[in-house]
């Protein structure tokens, strides 16, 4: 199948998005598929460029910047966003393509316009990738009313929904959320779970031997360290261990409270916690090499639920996890079944601090942790499994 993969992230950019959009295009070219990735890039100087990587086609087109700029003109910018591609896309080699299938992956909620597009030219079926229900999750940390805002992002996103044939979201709870849109347009809405390749260990820049954690059990935050992640429960807890010498925590990232999270330990006087900014995706396994258990934090103001990103790379790793995060989440389930951690769901730092003792205490006495975590990864998070119910649905 020819297939037009839209999204607003992908490599060289370091986000968990980018990463997922990489292995979801290789593995479609593993099983005899032409993906042709289409991405917006505020960097060019031409309308349009293309670049091959192992058998995938990647078409960025000029758009307007959406990343590290104000909430406004973010706004403004993503609404432009889909319209600026497309009138570049028509600049393009791929401007009379026909595509066997378009698919899309949201986050951002703007993409629709140019998926319907392209789907209705050439008039085949469209598949959206739901990976966090936005603006419902805004609202749910207080950073949306529901007044005029809320209900622009509304349109947006139901405009998006009219244009998938299929939406595929991370988790069983989040299947609810769509009934009305699934009664309304006789559509399907299933769950696609999340989904991570295999990557090989080629060391990492940061050494946890030569810092002044060496020798130490290591828990791991990697990733996003924004409002989202509810991390100050996670200071809280170094703080409660620190007088265990024999733990420490390594957070590598960036995010809007990356910043106030460091002059938090610092004013705390933390010396089992280090901060170092986001490493290259393919470092990831060769840091967590050097880690024991991975972290894995929501805001217990959520009320709709995903799957993180970084949890699969713990799975993969062989890392347990030690997770604080929303009550009712499809993840307490897993983790909890699966025997891969410790998970709190009452954002009490005195139940976290007893999980994550208990949790270390397995981990000294050689639990089968590993092997649980990295079966688990295969079972479930596979970009094998992925593309194959992708594809499945678009032949349909």
């Amino acid at each position: 199948m020819r297939i037009a993969l839209i999204a607003d992230a992908f490599p060289p950019i370091r986000s968990s998005a980018a990463v997922q959009l990489r292995d979801l295009s290789l593995e479609m070219v593993k099983q005899g598929h032409q993906p042709t990735v289409i991405i917006p890039s505020a960097d060019l100087e031409s309308p349009w460029s293309l670049d091959h990587m192992n058998g995938v086609q990647v078409l960025r087109l000029k758009a307007p910047r959406t990343k590290d700029i104000g909430y406004v003109k973010r706004t403004i910018n993503e609404f432009m966003l889909p319209f600026v591609m497309l009138h570049n896309f028509r600049k393009s080699p791929f401007s009379e393509e026909l595509w066997s299938g378009v698919v899309w992956y949201s986050p951002t909620i703007f993409l629709g316009p140019l998926a319907s597009v392209l789907k209705k030219t050439s008039a085949c079926r469209s598949y959206l990738i739901i990976r966090d229900i936005f603006p419902e999750w805004a609202v749910d940390m207080g950073l949306l009313g529901r007044g005029l805002p809320y209900r622009f992002f509304k349109a947006i996103e139901h405009y998006q929904y009219s244009v998938a044939d299929v939406i595929g979201v991370q988790t069983s709870s989040n299947l609810a959320y769509f009934d009305v849109w699934v009664s309304q347009s006789k559509r399907r809405v299933e769950v696609l779970q999340n989904w991570l390749a295999d990557s090989p260990n080629i060391g990492s820049t940061i050494k946890i031997a030569d810092s002044i954690l060496a020798g130490r059990t290591i828990f791991v935050y990697a990733g996003n360290m924004g409002v989202a992640q509810g991390m100050n429960i996670i200071i809280d807890l170094a703080e409660r261990l620190y007088a265990r010498r024999d733990l420490g925590f390594l957070f590598v990232g960036r995010g809007s409270d990356a910043k106030k999270m460091r002059h938090d330990a610092e004013s705390r006087g933390l010396d089992n916690v280090l901060f170092y900014d986001e490493i290259d995706p393919t470092e990831i396994s060769g840091l967590y090499a050097q880690c024991h258990i991975g972290i894995v934090a929501l805001d217990p103001r959520h009320k709709t639920h995903n799957i993180p990103g970084k949890f699969l790379t713990y799975m993969q790793a062989g890392l347990p996890v030690l997770a604080s995060i929303n009550t009712g989440n499809n993840l307490v389930e897993l983790i909890t079944q699966e025997n891969v951690g410790r998970v709190c769901t009452d954002n009490s730092v005195d139940t976290l601090e007893f999980l994550a003792k208990e949790l270390v205490a397995e981990v000294s006495s050689s639990h089968n942790f590993d092997i649980q975590c990295k079966n688990l990864s295969k079972k479930l998070f596979s970009p094998e499994v992925a593309v194959t119910q992708i594809v499945s649905a678009l032949n349909e």
